[in-house]
């Protein structure tokens, strides 16, 4: 494999002449906090050996009835954390955070992203409604699911709103990490319908200024709290003349403090009331609605309009076009100018007045057609959509991906098999790349085009499928994996980690474009004839503790066929601007080349960042402690009990990408540590909820050990020793 390749931006420029680059188109501080946090079980510290595991060690004495869990935050039938609703105005009046509730708190900061959601430019909004929402992926911890539903075209959307029909659709966790991990928004849903929903609003919002002032500070609490950036507010039933008079300055306080508790929060008002009280859908922005508009962030129009009613809009809007957002149905009802495959028809004219677009429903793909052939279809619809999306750009580092998805028919750790069989986790979705297919322009042969693939994964569920044809005559093909905007630091590190399938014999090259303008490339050696334009870069030195983590595993022929490289390229004053992967021929054949390749993962890092040292998982407590008898015993002696309990810990988030939860039993008369810890599961948040876990019953006398295991994932991809994990045990015994 040939070394990676720092493209100026004359390069980049001819590489999409080409026609195979793609179209352009708050973290928490310190350590994690938790309310209401329950007392752990009884901690005691044992003799010499544990102490110096710096192990937590909690006694408990079995016993088969326990307080019950909360209802709100756990499944009934599983016991497993769950994202919940708020369905009435008294609910939503009394909340206050309880521990429970860090449970769906995102891990994930809003990141960074050029152009910000502030710009003038259109932007595209995602309505997710699908089936009365809270599916599968209200399951915080993630769930077994053999065809979920999966979003993963995030470089095309500006603004995710989860929609159901309660009246506080709070956004599940996993959805707010996966969207915040691509610079996505992230809005809940305030909504009131019929004769209830009319009660509800005359409850707030006919009264006096406090009613609908201490609505707007719980609405505002909770975006702050679950980290999400804003609502959605639908009113869909009559106001009287005293609750429309108070509405304009609800959203005018909701607005102000939303702004103020949330860094680029959003409020936006769907077209539904006008200011006569009435219910009536105007499928435009105009003099009966308008008040509202202007007391928040946007208007998101209903859904039956006509090109005339686009016209009109122009004259009313000024400077904020980019605050109107379209309404588009996917699911085509009433009368539409286009959805389903012909949603592009409406995206043509929405763009062609420069206003935002909001898709209803895009999960149509999904919930209408055949599940076996979810990705093809919905690679289809977006794909018809692309040319009126204008993508958004990362701007800061690192940027580490294995491409998953956040579900898998298996679970793989750099390229080992972890577990077998169907899982689904949103917050484990990683930065997702330019899907599509991309043509060399002048060459009708020559083609690349990229896919999800759950076939194979390096690391997570799925990795990227990237196939094409190197037609004859042309020496190379590539494609535009991500659009950056990313200030170069002094030296960044490179990975990729890919394998080529069947017969296919082609170099794979990273490549980076930069900009020109004051772009120094230091110590490097010109890698090709045409001068300046890429740049080998200098093999690793030995390197500081943490950045041999990093580098351990470079340079080697891995599992399953994987490969991994590794570089370093030091800039000054560049500004990244594209990452592109390059096949080109490795003989002199000059015949039409097919190829293949698998990438598993691909990591920019800054280099500084491998210098700081790492963080350590503290504090590991364990609480919440319940245990079932087993299905069935063996004359007359328990063989195995079920045990459940909340695991919380200490950790400085912002340098997590997460945390991987292993455990492992003593036997009895072994060695403490011997054993090898089991994965049981993935925390987004420094809790973890362990359900019915089978461990050995004791008998009289006797006393059984389990150890629970926290290994931090550091944000810049690099595995951190087991000895560095943090740890607590359990003994237990029976009464």
């Amino acid at each position: 494999m040939d070394a990676p390749a720092v493209l100026t931006r004359a390069a980049a420029r001819r590489k999409r002449q080409e026609g195979l680059a793609s179209p352009e188109a708050g973290t928490p501080e310190g350590r994690e906090r938790r309310p209401g946090r329950r007392r752990p079980a009884r901690r005691i510290q044992e003799d010499q050996e544990e102490a110096a595991e710096a192990e937590a060690v909690f006694r408990e004495v079995v016993s088969f009835s326990s307080d019950p869990l909360p209802a709100r935050y756990y499944d009934k039938d599983t016991t497993k954390p769950i994202s919940f609703y708020l369905s009435s105005l008294e609910e939503l009046l009394a909340w206050t955070p309880l521990m429970e509730d860090s449970f769906n708190m995102a891990l994930e900061p809003l990141q960074c992203r050029q152009p910000p959601l502030s710009s003038p430019r259109p932007r595209t909004l995602l309505c997710h409604d699908m089936m009365g929402g809270y599916l599968e992926d209200r399951f915080i911890q993630g769930a077994v699911v053999q065809t979920p539903y999966s979003f993963y075209h995030w470089q095309y959307v500006d603004v995710f709103v989860y929609f159901s029909h309660h009246t506080v659709t709070i956004p599940p966790v996993g959805w707010t990490n996966a969207a915040h991990r691509h610079g996505v928004s992230v809005l809940g849903t305030f909504i009131t319908e019929w004769s209830e929903g009319g009660r509800l609003c005359e409850a707030f919002l006919a009264g006096e200024q406090r009613s609908y002032q201490a609505v707007a500070d719980q609405l505002v609490q909770i975006a702050q709290f679950f980290r999400f950036d804003g609502w959605l507010i639908n009113i869909e039933n009559s106001l009287s003349r005293a609750a429309v008079g108070n509405t304009p300055a609800f959203l005018r306080y909701l607005t102000s403090q939303l702004h103020r508790q949330v860094p680029g929060g959003l409020v936006l008002w769907y077209d539904s009331v006008v200011q006569s009280g009435q219910l009536k859908w105007q499928d435009e922005l105009n003099e009966h609605n308008r008040v509202f508009f202007d007391a928040c962030d946007g208007f998101f129009t209903n859904y039956n309009w006509r090109e005339e009613h686009l016209e009109r809009m122009l004259a009313l809007v000024g400077e904020r076009l980019a605050d109107v957002y379209v309404g588009v149905d996917v699911f085509a009802r009433g009368k539409v100018v286009g959805g389903r495959f012909d949603t592009d028809k409406s995206l043509e004219l929405i763009r062609k007045h420069g206003f935002s677009a909001a898709l209803f429903a895009p999960g149509w793909v999904y919930e209408c057609l055949e599940k076996k052939d979810f990705f093809q279809n919905q690679d289809k619809f977006w794909g018809l959509l692309e040319r009126y999306l204008p993508t958004h750009s990362i701007c800061s580092l690192p940027l580490v991906t294995s491409f998953c998805l956040g579900m898998g028919k298996r679970r793989v750790c750099y390229g080992q098999e972890q577990v077998a069989g169907p899982w689904y986790h949103p917050s484990a979705q990683e930065v997702q790349p330019l899907f599509g297919e991309h043509r060399l322009a002048g060459h009708s042969q020559g083609w690349v085009k990229t896919h999800c693939c759950l076939a194979d994964a390096w690391h997570g569920g799925s990795s990227l499928l990237i196939r094409g044809v190197i037609p004859p005559g042309v020496g190379s093909v590539a494609v535009r994996l991500f659009s950056l905007q990313v200030p170069v630091p002094p030296k960044i590190f490179l990975s990729m980690v890919y394998k080529l399938e069947g017969s296919s014999d082609v170099k794979v090259t990273l490549e980076l474009t930069t900009g020109d303008t004051g772009c120094a490339i230091d110590n490097v050696s010109v890698l090709s004839a045409e001068a300046g334009s890429r740049h080998s870069p200098r093999p690793l030195r030995v390197p500081p503790t943490k950045l041999a983590r990093w580098v351990g595993r470079c340079g080697q022929q891995r599992g399953g066929g994987w490969i991994q490289r590794c570089y370093e390229v030091s800039l000054r004053e560049c500004l990244l601007q594209d990452l592109f992967v390059s096949f080109s021929r490795t003989r002199g054949s000059q015949e039409e080349e097919s190829f293949a390749c698998r990438l598993g993962e691909i990591q920019v890092v800054d280099a500084d960042s491998l210098l700081a040292p790492l963080p350590q998982v503290q504090d590991v407590t364990i609480s919440q402690v319940r245990w079932l008898p087993p299905a069935s015993g063996s004359e007359g002696r328990l063989a195995e009990l079920r045990l459940s309990c909340t695991l919380h810990w200490s950790y400085l988030l912002r340098h997590a990408r997460g945390f991987r939860i292993h455990w492992r039993q003593r036997t009895r008369g072994g060695s403490p540590g011997l054993e090898r810890p089991t994965f049981l599961g993935l925390a987004f948040a420094a809790q973890y909820r362990v359900v019915d876990l089978l461990v050995v019953a004791t008998g009289p006398g006797q006393e059984g050990r389990v150890e629970f295991l926290v290994e931090p994932v550091p944000r810049e991809g690099f595995v951190v020793p087991q000895a560095e994990w943090g740890r607590a045990a359990l003994v237990y015994a029976a009464p």
